[in-house]
């Protein structure tokens, strides 16, 4: 599960919580935020721009640099995956 570094702080309770429900606990993986230029979490109520569902291409790209990432240029979303999935995990492991 890829979430914001926001909720970190919560994730044992979560975690003992679905152990409780007898349910598998994910595996989390906690990314830094997107901040805007006040230094703030970048959110829908300061501003930041709803994700375009015709243009997936450019959204991941754009996901892709907000997370320090080179640009890909991918030609579709299977070759952006084939090539970042290997740059991800040379920086975070798994």
């Amino acid at each position: 599960m890829v979430r914001g570094a926001d909720l970190l702080d919560n994730t044992p309770r979560q975690i003992a919580l679905i152990r409780a429900l007898g349910d598998t606990v994910p595996r989390y993986c906690h990314l830094p935020l997107v901040l805007n230029a006040d230094g703030q979490k970048l959110s829908k109520q300061q501003g930041a721009t709803p994700l375009n569902p015709d243009n997936l291409m450019g959204e991941l790209e754009r996901a892709w640099t907000h997370l320090g990432f080179a640009h890909l240029g991918a030609d579709s979303i299977a070759a952006f995956w084939r090539t970042a999935l290997p740059l991800w995990q040379a920086r975070f492991g798994n």
